[in-house]
């Protein structure tokens, strides 16, 4: 927990109470000094009075009216009726839950602060035959990197040599190790849990995956957003009834002390801050899975969400072009026609050319480097591979340069995308390529429907045709393509009619409508760096799945917030009833409504321990 004036502030005022308290109490029986007993433990309390004054004025000011006017009351009441006792232990019992309050929050906030504490600071750069340490900003793409066992990544890269064994824990929650091969992708953030290997780094560190989730972090620690206290919509009404039940107590009965008990049994002040802790022990829950939520209000929003929409590319698709099939001309096999292709696009940056150089690494096939390469955008690339030319692009382009249309493979699907492949004068192969639906799709939605979500639509700027494909069997209640950034904002305000509408996007041209939403949700990992601000909720993995995940504790936190708020004031209901027809004395009082207090706040902390099923039915758990 962070030091700060306040803080120290609400340590000084409960050190005093609790000195008060202890002082009063010698002076009344070990010196049996009652009339000095009672001035100690009024001076106790008037400090804490004055700071509670203080605060509900700045409230009033901002048009809020909560819980805390009843403890100014009791401990007013009580001083006024000489029952100074009572009036310290409300003192304390005020000072000691919001004392408890910044402990538990900070205790919730842990897992975001560890995420911050292991951004790494320098790197281990291969340079004239020797390595040298240097600060991660230095970090340039094309250095080549050591990553000592132990180390976190300090940048994305590219594997270079041999395999790697990586603790990704803190980017995808997963406790197990990943195993890569030469050529995967390598991203910051992850631990070497095996032997040192090197890399070649392919971002800056401000550009990398962790610099991009510690910025996301720091942004949603940084929100002046009001945290929500569902206690103070009960505020009014709460007030009421306690004045109403101690006036009753005073004028049925002649007397004072009467009303002083049930005011002091009605101070629920650690109760509302108990349902902040709980909301926030749910945002540092979800941050366990990689699920960043910006605060207590999204995930209140998220909770109640009626209708969920979803962009195709990248959301409910992988958002990386994978090879369906490959076709070979007579004289080819499939290897090498892959082998063929992924060769001369190793210096294309398109991304149907970078993923045939993936599917060609992940299968352990030997790429040659190209020379006289020459790039036709839109069309396919052409390049020296041996001694002879090689040409990859569409089917039109191949055929046209070599002059052999080929036996090509059956026209692709909606939403494929045919490769060719000629060399020299000779048709060699197709590839077909396409973008598939993510495996978890099907069980999340699922997952979403059972568990509360109305609607389930998508708004995609594809064509018809492949979103009709992409939505095939995933039981979507309606389909909407071909939509520019603006007409995705206009489906998101129409669906917002029917109830609170959460998107999912991951690209530039999904910002507008996140923002618009109640509650936008960004594919973080790989998505746009814009969709990412504009959310108020991001996936810090590449998962789809884990936005059930999030859901679901957003669910569960704020029933846990709410469940704190009903139980604690229905106790404290009773405990005035019993306090104005005399169960109850001030004193016996105050401890009562102190025990009520700390176990709504420890109620509040199982968010911490929030289980979280996953769609079809297992248990997904953090990384430990």
């Amino acid at each position: 927990m962070e030091s700060t004036t306040e803080d120290r502030m609400k340590v000084l005022l409960l050190c005093v109470a609790v000195a008060g308290l202890i002082g009063g109490l010698a002076l009344q029986f070990l010196l049996g000094r009652a009339d000095l007993a009672r001035l100690c433990w009024s001076a106790a309390t008037l400090p804490v009075l004055a700071a509670l004054v203080v605060e509900i004025i700045r409230s009033l000011a901002r048009g809020e009216v909560g819980l805390d006017v009843v403890a100014a009351l009791s401990m007013s009441a009580a001083l006024l009726f000489d029952e100074a006792l009572a009036a310290t232990i409300v003192a304390i019992m005020y000072t000691g839950g919001t004392f408890l309050e910044a402990f538990a929050e900070g205790r919730a906030r842990r897992e975001m602060r560890d995420l911050l504490s292991r951004a790494p600071r320098t790197a281990t750069r291969h340079r004239d035959g020797g390595l040298q340490e240097i600060p991660v900003e230095e970090v340039i793409p094309g250095d080549r990197l050591l990553i000592r066992q132990g180390d976190v990544v300090p940048v994305d890269g590219r594997l270079e040599t041999g395999s790697a064994y990586l603790n990704m824990a803190a980017l995808t929650g997963e406790s197990l190790p990943v195993s890569l091969e030469p050529g995967a992708e390598v991203l910051s953030g992850s631990t070497n849990a095996g032997d040192a290997f090197d890399m070649l780094a392919t971002e800056a560190a401000k550009d990398s995956t962790y610099a991009g989730i510690v910025r996301l972090v720091e942004q949603a620690q940084r929100s002046k957003a009001p945290m929500s206290r569902l206690a103070d919509r009960f505020s009014i009404g709460f007030l009421a009834v306690t004045v109403l039940i101690a006036f009753a107590a005073w004028w049925a009965t002649g007397d004072p002390i009467r009303a002083v008990a049930v005011l002091v049994v009605a101070t629920p002040c650690p109760l509302i801050l108990a349902v902040p802790v709980a909301l926030v022990a749910g945002l540092s829950r979800a941050a366990q899975f990689g699920v960043l939520i910006k605060g207590a209000k999204p995930l209140e929003s998220m909770a109640r969400i009626h209708t969920l929409v979803l962009d195709k590319t990248g959301t409910l698709t992988d958002g990386r072009p994978q090879i369906t099939r490959i076709h070979a001309e007579p004289g080819f096999s499939e290897a090498e026609v892959l082998e063929l292709a992924a060769s001369v696009d190793q210096l294309s940056k398109h991304p149907m050319a970078q993923a045939l150089v993936t599917a060609a690494e992940v299968r352990g096939l030997a790429l040659h480097l190209p020379a006289q390469t020459e790039e036709v955008p839109g069309e396919g690339v052409a390049g020296m591979l041996e001694g002879r030319t090689v040409f990859v692009g569409g089917h039109g382009f191949v055929t046209a340069r070599t002059g052999d249309a080929g036996s090509a493979i059956a026209a692709a699907e909606a939403g494929s995308v045919l490769v060719a492949v000629g060399v020299e004068k000779q048709f060699a192969g197709s590839i077909l390529m396409a973008d598939p639906v993510r495996a978890d799709v099907g069980e999340m939605l699922a997952g979403l429907r059972r568990d509360g979500v109305k609607r389930l639509v998508l708004a995609t700027g594809d064509r018809a045709a492949v979103a009709e494909r992409i939505a095939g069997g995933l039981g979507l209640d309606a389909i909407h393509a071909e939509l520019s950034p603006d007409r995705k904002v206009h489906v998101v305000l129409e669906e917002r009619k029917l109830g609170p509408v959460m998107m999912v996007g991951d690209g530039v041209n999904d910002a507008p409508a996140l923002a618009v939403a109640d509650v936008g949700v960004a594919m973080g990992a790989r998505g746009a760096a814009a969709s990412a601000e504009a959310a108020d909720v991001v996936l810090l993995v590449d998962r789809i799945d884990r936005l059930f995940t999030g859901f679901v504790i957003a669910r569960r936190a704020r029933a846990i917030a709410l469940q704190s708020v009903v139980v604690g004031i229905g106790l404290s209901v009773l405990a005035m009833l019993a306090a104005g027809f005399g169960y109850l004395q001030p004193v016996q009082g105050a401890l009562l409504q102190e025990a009520i207090d700390v176990a709504t706040i420890l109620n509040a902390l199982r968010a911490l321990r929030i289980a979280v099923p996953a769609a079809e039915g297992a248990t997904t758990r953090p990384a430990t």
